[in-house]
């Protein structure tokens, strides 16, 4: 039996990791990459199949079931906004957005399904679930999170420091941050709960950067036929119901 493949655009295409997703796409034959966008005019209209289009193309971009966006939040507006137009799926990653493009994001999600995520792998979803548990059971604990990653990285805390951050909030907890930016670390997160004579770590160490692109091809393909609503990823992993749009 065969089965239509899930029609990707891809915008962002140019950077680290649209480069990614369009190479992992190809390997999947369940994939099929319809459009490529980019910041500026492409050299080439299709490369290895693929038709490429500028920004400022979007609106003629073919037909497509999810659009994966790992731009810049000066891109962030139109794609979002071509998704809710069209009524398709749509997953971003895009880091730095404002107040007003979240609160698009509740709109948006009144009207499609949606995953905005610091963090894309499927590893640190299921860590996610953990903190916040571990969080509530452990009332009154100490929680520190501790992030590593590469000299080249600016923003301290992370953006998924943060968010896990957020998860132990979520379940009673304090938590304090550090940062360490050291070699060529990928990213490592520890998050660690303290205790009179005891301590729980959780930790996740990612070790290549394909995890990310892996991650948000999967939050993609599973984002058709879902009911409007924001996902997160460890939605996407239980079947869970995601929280309301406002």
């Amino acid at each position: 039996m065969t089965t239509t493949p899930l029609r990707l655009l891809i915008h962002g295409a140019s950077g680290r990791m649209g480069q990614a997703l369009l190479r992992l796409a190809a390997d999947n034959p369940a994939l099929q990459v319809v459009a490529a966008v980019n910041r500026r005019s492409p050299a080439q209209r299709v490369v290895e199949g693929v038709p490429h289009f500028a920004s400022s193309e979007l609106a003629g971009a073919p037909q497509f079931d999810v659009a994966i966006d790992f731009s810049l939040p000066e891109g962030f507006d139109p794609v979002l906004a071509l998704c809710v137009e069209r009524g398709a799926g749509f997953v971003s990653g895009t880091t730095g957005i404002s107040e007003a493009q979240r609160q698009a994001l509740i709109q948006a999600a009144g009207r499609i399904p949606l995953v905005w995520a610091s963090n894309f792998s499927l590893g640190v979803a299921v860590l996610d679930e953990l903190v916040e548990r571990a969080a509530a059971a452990l009332a009154g604990w100490d929680c520190d999170i501790v992030e590593s990653h590469h000299t080249q990285k600016k923003d301290a805390p992370s953006g998924t420091a943060l968010t896990l951050g957020a998860a132990a909030e979520k379940g009673g907890a304090q938590p304090q941050y550090a940062s360490l930016r050291a070699g060529d670390i990928v990213g490592e997160h520890l998050v660690q709960f303290t205790g009179l004579g005891e301590r729980i770590e959780l930790t996740h160490r990612a070790t290549n950067r394909d995890i990310f692109a892996r991650g948000a091809l999967f939050a993609a393909s599973q984002l058709p036929g879902r009911a409007p609503g924001s996902y997160r990823v460890r939605d996407l992993l239980d079947g869970a119901t995601p929280p309301p749009a406002v």
